[in-house]
């Protein structure tokens, strides 16, 4: 049997985060030795951090928050694509594939190779690739960057253009290990009632 494989970034005290964001932060504030039966943790963290998805209410003060989001979207049959060595990542890098009937895209650019220090540029995903996504049907996109748009983005071209055309967005995964091909992915984020993003984990395995 095809065993799972974890695409998601480890939640560290050492984990990169977007410049100024809350830095990731894990302690124990009851221990087993001051209770006398266990330990309970706190988390702190920006919902940004590591492997993630974003919301539309992430860009947008009326979009949906996480809670809205159909989890169905985070689950099934995905395609990995690799496109490297790229910028901009346009419409016309799409026509070398066959994407009929893919609902989920993932596409591998090794634009960020050493995830513990956080990109100063990344591949831009423009708006032309997203128009093109939503007419081949495509709801899901992954990439293994920490965002869709430039690091210095203010405008957020990219996240704008895919909320318009249906497609929604998983940030951060980790595809060194992965291969072009078909597989089953779970990526299911947290139920936040007024989140704009989650951290996932995010699992493969071959299809």
């Amino acid at each position: 049997m095809n065993r799972w494989m974890d695409v998601s970034q480890p939640l560290t005290s050492s984990i990169t985060t977007w410049p100024g964001d809350t830095k990731f932060d894990y302690t124990i504030n009851w221990s087993k030795a001051d209770t006398g039966s266990v330990n309970v943790g706190q988390v702190t963290m920006s919902l940004h951090t590591g492997t993630h998805i974003d919301a539309p209410f992430h860009f947008d003060d009326v979009g949906q928050k996480v809670i809205d989001l159909d989890p169905d979207l985070y689950i099934g049959h995905v395609r990995v694509i690799y496109l490297p060595g790229r910028t901009e990542l346009v419409a016309s890098d799409l026509d070398a594939f066959d994407l009929t009937d893919v609902r989920r895209l993932i596409i591998k650019t090794d634009g960020w190779v050493d995830k513990s220090v956080f990109p100063e540029t990344i591949p831009v995903l423009t708006p032309s690739l997203a128009e093109r996504l939503g007419e081949l049907g495509i709801e899901l996109i992954g990439l293994d960057l920490p965002s869709v748009d430039a690091i210095d983005s203010k405008e957020m071209a990219a996240h704008h253009a895919l909320a318009a055309h249906g497609v929604h967005i998983l940030e951060g995964l980790v595809l060194d290990t992965i291969t072009p091909g078909d597989y089953h992915l779970n990526a299911v984020p947290l139920p936040l009632v007024d989140g704009d993003g989650s951290p996932v984990r995010a699992l493969m395995r071959p299809y």
